[in-house]
């Protein structure tokens, strides 16, 4: 009768192997984190700053205002023109993410969806014109949704995304809300 004979591993050995294959992709991972995470934080602060001067156009500086996260100044010639600031609502798809800019008067200038979970081509229209551009210049008390077409004062509901029309219209007026009270406070 032949012997046959395996190869047996012990716990030690085992336990060793594992530990060496977790070091090592550990290690792999840690490095490439080390290379891309400087690169995608710059990518971030290019976004935001193309966000902003696509929303105050007119700006030719952007300085963080101290005390109040994300929250940016928009200056022209050492001038404060306006306030660039983050909002959050609640959506049709849950949380909406905007960045709002709004004069030191509290009237909109104009504002940007960061991010959504709203339905394509319905609630993803919050962030494209006609929807848009009926904000523009209105204060607080004027930001209110309606479905009256012949109300030019208030914010024209979207055809077939009410609720996301009212919860992009609620984190706009919040908003300006907040620079009103900031404005107001200094």
């Amino acid at each position: 009768m032949a012997e046959h004979h395996e190869k047996q591993y012990s716990i030690v050995q085992i336990a060793m192997n594992l530990t060496a294959a977790c070091f090592i992709s550990g290690a792999i991972i840690a490095g490439t984190y080390f290379v891309t995470a400087p690169v995608a934080a710059k990518k971030a602060v290019i976004t935001k700053n193309n966000t902003m001067k696509a929303l105050v156009k007119d700006a030719d500086n952007f300085k963080e205002i101290p005390g109040k996260a994300g929250w940016y100044e928009a200056e022209k010639g050492g001038k404060v023109i306006a306030y660039v600031v983050p909002g959050e609502t609640k959506g049709y798809g849950g949380a909406i993410k905007l960045m709002v800019a709004v004069t030191a008067d509290g009237k909109v200038i104009n504002y940007d969806i960061l991010a959504h979970n709203e339905t394509p081509g319905l609630g993803d229209n919050a962030n494209k014109e006609p929807f848009k551009k009926q904000f523009i210049g209105k204060i607080a008390e004027d930001l209110v949704v309606t479905k009256d077409p012949s109300n030019t004062k208030n914010i024209q509901a979207m055809t077939g995304a009410t609720i996301s029309s009212k919860a992009v219209t609620k984190g706009v007026k919040e908003t300006v809300e907040e620079v009103d009270k900031f404005v107001g406070g200094k």
